[in-house]
C-alpha cells in the first residue's frame, strides 16, 4: 500500500510541485495533504486545483504558543492517516515535541551542503565565505535545526559574479531533482544517502 505523504509549505511550493509530479506510477508514496501556515500561500491554491486535500493552520492566533500551534497541526493530520511529512519551504521552526513524535518519518530540504550554513540566508553566506561550491541537502528532521542524518545532496558550482539570487536559482533547479529522488527511496525504506553529481 502506498505511503501517505503530507507536504508542509509557506509559499509558492515549487518543491511541493516537484514532489507531487513524481508520485505517480510505481512510486511507493502518494500526496495525501498539503498543509500551510499561510492561507495566501500559492502552493495551497495550486494543490487544491490538483485535487489534493489542503489544510491551513495559521500560527498567528497562537501568539508565541508553539505547542498549541503544533497541536492544531497534529489534529488536522489525523484524518489523513499520514505516514511521511515532507517540509518544503515551511517557514516555522517545529519544537522538539512535534519532531520527536514524527522522528524517522519527517524529511526536509535545505539550500546548502549541510552541515554548512544551517538556518537562513544560505546563499549570501556561502558567497561571503568565498565558497567554490554550493548545493542542497535532504535530511531527516531532528530536534536540532538542520542537524538530522543526510539522505541526499546535490552540488552546483559557484560562478564568478554570482549573486545570492542567481545562486539560489541554480540550487533550486537541483532541489527539484534531488527531493523527489530521495523521497522515492525514503518511502521504500532506503535511507542510504544519495549524492547527485
Amino acid at each position: 500500500m502506498s505511503k501517505r505523504v503530507a507536504i508542509f509549505l509557506s509559499g509558492g511550493g515549487s518543491n511541493m510541485r516537484s514532489l507531487v509530479a513524481s508520485m505517480i506510477g510505481d512510486h511507493p508514496a502518494r500526496p495525501a495533504l498539503v498543509l500551510s501556515n499561510r492561507s495566501d500561500a500559492g502552493g495551497v491554491a495550486w494543490a487544491a486545483g490538483q485535487g489534493i486535500a489542503t489544510e491551513v493552520v495559521d500560527h498567528r492566533p497562537h501568539g508565541g504558543d508553539r505547542a498549541a500551534f503544533e497541536a492544531e497541526i497534529e489534529a488536522r493530520l489525523v484524518p489523513y492517516g499520514i505516514d511521511i511529512i515532507c517540509l518544503a519551504g515551511f517557514m516555522r521552526v517545529l519544537t522538539a515535541g512535534f519532531v520527536t513524535h514524527w522522528q524517522g518519518r519527517m524529511i526536509n530540504i535545505h539550500p546548502s551542503l549541510l552541515p554548512n550554513y544551517r538556518g537562513l540566508h544560505t546563499h549570501a553566506r556561502a558567497l561571503e565565505a568565498g565558497e567554490h561550491e554550493a548545493g542542497c541537502t535532504v535530511h531527516e528532521v531532528t530536534a536540532e535545526l538542520d542537524e538530522g542524518p543526510v539522505l541526499g545532496q546535490a552540488r552546483v558550482p559557484v560562478l564568478a559574479g554570482d549573486t545570492p539570487d542567481a545562486l539560489a536559482a541554480r540550487v533550486l533547479a537541483q532541489e527539484h531533482i534531488l527531493y523527489p529522488a530521495v523521497l522515492r527511496r525514503f518511502a521504500a525504506g532506503n535511507r542510504t544517502p544519495l549524492y547527485l553529481p
